[in-house]
């Protein structure tokens, strides 16, 4: 595997002549090329369909809307007519003493095709599940009325993931149209209804359906671009470590003028403890958490800023190269606070407060070392003798992508062929924890995580959006990628 989140520079400007004329546009490429240029107004109407269900996923949030969801992508992929078969599945998240799970997973949607005459099969992965909107007046329009304004197309989902879903849709419907519907690449999809609740039954539903989605290549369409103009294949992705801290310093709350001075209270003892994670520049001062010293591409302040909304003034955290802080280095973020608000504020000194921490850890690092080492630093610095209590813990692997494949090479050849210039190869801050489940999973399959969305899109914000240039240049490159193993023998 190879760190490197770097090889081609995003500032080499379109491709090279022997790149974009080796076959681009003559053969089964020009008629995968009006294909989608052709369906795109449908498929458009498609995704905007799919952002107009309020599919959330989290607990609080009626399950009804992500079946409903569910059933809308299952009518999408049975309308394909190339799958042998399409189910909506849902796995059990935990086993029971019996042995058996006692609560089910959000639906997924199942398809497959078997492969013929020695071509490989792919599974296509993406999620139709999203997350809560927030504040409505955050919105510039409703989060469930896909809004075209510009370039953009707005709503919850558009980008994130229902985009996705949708470039797989669309880039098999180029296929059927290119070469017909008896061709012979295997196809698995595996649409998941619960990867924004941190897909709680994906190693079950893996286990279970082992032989339906084994594949070749596995194509995640869940990340970035570089930008509006340049392609990315993300290749490095940090880990996660979330958990629950509860900090005590009292049996009950007692009045602040009386004792104030000489009890700490909880409020107190937090900020001390929470100050205790960072390093006078921001960056993580945890010892056990570690970095990778990796090559990154050129990315200003001005750029970070722009793309952020950093207010004048406020300077960036941490050391490095500002995408080796994003993609290569921890990061822990104080992501919820309960404590007495504001209005409901007494003068009372409180005795707990509760706090969600999010950490992202490093390509190359154990979650599992990761979070008792965040543990052992909580317990080892907690101020006053405060009563520390840690639960809730959650972990997702971080993810180095082997780039060595023909798979790789496949994609690379896609995408510049799609967009006219070569991709750049990215590291993402963020997490998809279950990729390590498909390495355990399917050992031998070569991974590549796409995507759709821009340094624009916003996803998990208000006003989250889909560049609908990105888009069909996305759903393309897939088509192409497509088209390519759908050629390919003896690999």
């Amino acid at each position: 595997m190879t760190g490197n989140p770097q090889t081609n520079s995003p500032s080499t400007g379109r491709a090279p002549d022997d790149a974009r004329n080796s076959g681009a546009d003559s053969g089964a490429r020009a008629r995968l090329r009006t294909a989608v240029e052709l369906g795109l107004p449908s498929t458009i109407a498609d995704l905007c369909a799919l952002v107009r269900i309020p599919s959330v996923s989290w607990a609080a949030f009626d399950p009804a809307h992500v079946a409903a969801s569910a059933d809308a992508v299952a009518a999408l992929v049975r309308g394909l007519d190339v799958f042998e078969s399409v189910d909506i599945v849902q796995a059990g998240i935990g086993p029971s003493s019996t042995g058996t799970s006692t609560e089910l997973g959000q639906p997924a949607i199942l398809a497959s095709r078997a492969a013929r005459n020695g071509r490989p099969t792919v599974l296509l992965y993406a999620h139709h599940d999203v997350q809560p909107p927030g504040k409505d007046e955050d919105w510039e329009s409703d989060p469930f009325t896909p809004t075209v304004r510009g370039d953009r197309l707005y709503g919850r989902g558009a980008a994130d993931d229902k985009a996705g879903v949708m470039a797989h849709v669309a880039s098999i419907r180029a296929l059927v149209a290119a070469v017909g519907p008896d061709f012979d690449l295997g196809i698995a999809l595996f649409i998941e209804g619960e990867e924004e609740f941190g897909s709680r039954s994906f190693a079950t539903f893996l286990d279970e359906n082992r032989e339906a989605l084994r594949g070749d290549v596995i194509v995640v369409a869940d990340s970035n671009n570089w930008d509006i103009n340049t392609p990315a294949i993300t290749t490095a992705l940090r880990g996660n470590v979330t958990l629950r801290l509860t900090v005590r310093t009292l049996a009950h709350a007692s009045h602040s003028g009386m004792f104030g001075g000489a009890v700490p209270d909880a409020m107190l003892a937090t900020i001390k403890l929470l100050a205790t994670l960072y390093h006078e520049d921001g960056s993580v001062a945890v010892a056990g958490l570690t970095s990778i010293d990796v090559p990154t591409p050129d990315y200003s302040e001005d750029q970070l800023r722009a793309e952020t909304g950093l207010l004048p003034g406020v300077s960036p955290i941490g050391h490095g190269s500002i995408l080796s802080r994003i993609w290569s280095q921890p990061a822990l973020t104080v992501t919820g606070i309960d404590a007495p608000t504001v209005d409901n504020a007494s003068n009372t000194l409180t005795p707990a407060i509760t706090v969600r921490l999010s950490t992202r850890i490093a390509p190359g690092q154990s979650a599992v070392h990761a979070a008792t080492a965040i543990e052992t630093h909580l317990r080892e610095n907690a101020p006053f003798g405060a009563v520390v209590e840690i639960d809730d813990v959650d972990t997702g692997e971080p993810f180095l992508v082997d780039t060595s494949g023909w798979a790789v090479t496949d994609a690379r050849s896609a995408m510049t062929d799609a967009w006219g210039v070569p991709p750049v190869d990215i590291g993402v801050g963020g997490s998809i924890p279950f990729i390590a489940d498909l390495v355990r999973v399917f050992p031998a399959a070569q991974i590549l995580v796409t995507g759709v969305e821009d340094p624009d899109s916003r996803a998990h914000s208000p006003n989250e959006s889909l560049h609908l240039g990105v888009f069909k240049r996305a759903v393309l490159s897939e088509a192409f990628l497509l088209g390519s193993l759908n050629d390919r023998t003896g690999h």
